[in-house]
């Protein structure tokens, strides 16, 4: 008797998974909820205007509240008021994440946005946890800090904001390419200065005596802030590449490599606003369009409902006049409904018998070229 064979249960074990997956995804497929009409009003609720509008404000109000906060007699002042507000703001974002999830509790979570504001909804909660477990004064103020971040709210709900992010986003890899040039750049002129200009006396030991100290003297001379105060150290001493050092320094590292990188940062995020205005217009146009063609549909409607009304009126005089009354209304020809029908198809004949004659003049229009380009041919 042969002895089962690793393979032969890792692709038993993988054909199960399979198996099983499918079945869980056809279930999936099949299932529809009870509470759909449910489901439908919360997700008009969430996506409506006035919700969007709501949040806003309510993230804006609280963003004030905790610059408010941050003021010691105006805490103590308005402290039942802070507590009164918190409470508040903490159930708006709960009540918000709870719709969000109701609508769509699959898709909910594959949205990056989605994502942020569950990190933020959890650094809420942080601070009320580390209370009731007691736990130190410092972590407590390290939560309280990082309650700055429910700003970060507005991008789930500002498509401006949406549209930068995304935008940079985009350039991460470029502007990481130019940040290691840049640091390349400030590793060579590191080295070499920590060489050329190595002093002895304990003053200038913050500014060249140490490698990490350079690199923020280099940095500062990128960013042509207090050059000149640097400039005049290294004159001190006398050294004769001093001012070639800085200039060419300071012509690669600002003049050249701050500008590459904020070109690379303005150049997409231009780019990306650009393409959102015209989205925009887009859709506005589209909204224009679907509010037309409903209006049409609805001008319809009714244009039937008329005729149909007038064709059932005409029927009830037929049965309510008498006899001696003569009037012609057995005969189809003299219905509203043909009647209507009969001109919009002539309207249909006209418009076809114009796009025959426009094609037949592009027809001459084609022949005759052609005429003539033959006649050039025979005479050459």
């Amino acid at each position: 008797m042969s002895k089962p064979v690793k393979g032969d249960s890792e692709v038993f074990s993988s054909s199960l998974f399979d198996f099983a997956s499918g079945v869980l995804y056809e279930k999936y497929r099949k299932f529809r909820r009870k509470d759909e009409k449910c489901q439908a009003f919360v997700k008009k609720v969430i996506t409506s205007r006035v919700f969007k509008i709501i949040m806003i404000s309510t993230i804006s109000m609280n963003a004030f509240f905790m610059v408010l906060w941050t003021n010691y007699e105006i805490r103590y002042r308005l402290f039942r008021l802070f507590e009164i507000s918190e409470v508040v703001f903490v159930s708006i974002y709960t009540c918000e994440f709870f719709m969000k999830v109701y609508v769509d509790p699959v898709s909910y979570w594959k949205d990056g946005y989605n994502l942020l504001d569950v990190v933020i909804l959890i650094i809420i909660f942080i601070p009320y946890v580390l209370r009731e477990v007691k736990s130190k004064h410092f972590y407590l103020n390290i939560a309280d800090g990082l309650q700055s971040l429910r700003i970060l709210k507005l991008i789930t709900h500002t498509q401006a904001i949406r549209t930068l992010i995304t935008a940079v986003g985009q350039i991460v890899y470029t502007v990481a390419s130019v940040l290691i040039l840049f640091f390349i750049l400030l590793y060579i002129f590191a080295i070499l200065g920590f060489y050329l200009f190595e002093v002895l006396e304990s003053s200038d030991m913050n500014i060249w005596g140490s490698l990490e100290t350079i690199f923020f003297t280099l940095f500062s001379l990128a960013t042509v802030e207090g050059w000149t105060d640097v400039q005049e150290q290294l004159e001190k001493h006398n050294f004769i590449v001093s001012r070639i050092f800085t200039i060419v320094f300071i012509l690669l590292a600002s003049f050249i490599f701050l500008s590459v990188f904020v070109g690379v940062i303005i150049m997409p995020t231009e780019v990306s606003i650009k393409k959102f205005k015209k989205d925009q217009v887009l859709k506005k146009r589209i909204e224009e369009k679907k509010q037309m063609i409903l209006k049409r549909q609805k001008e319809e409607v009714n244009r039937q409902m008329q005729i149909r009304s007038l064709s059932d009126l005409m029927e009830k005089l037929k049965k309510t006049r008498p006899d001696t009354h003569p009037i012609v209304l057995g005969d189809f020809g003299s219905s509203l409904l043909f009647i209507d029908i009969y001109l919009s198809i002539l309207d249909k004949q006209d418009a076809t018998v114009k796009e025959l004659q426009e094609l037949y003049q592009k027809t001459m229009q084609v022949l005759s070229l052609m005429l003539k380009d033959l006649a050039q041919e025979k005479s050459s």
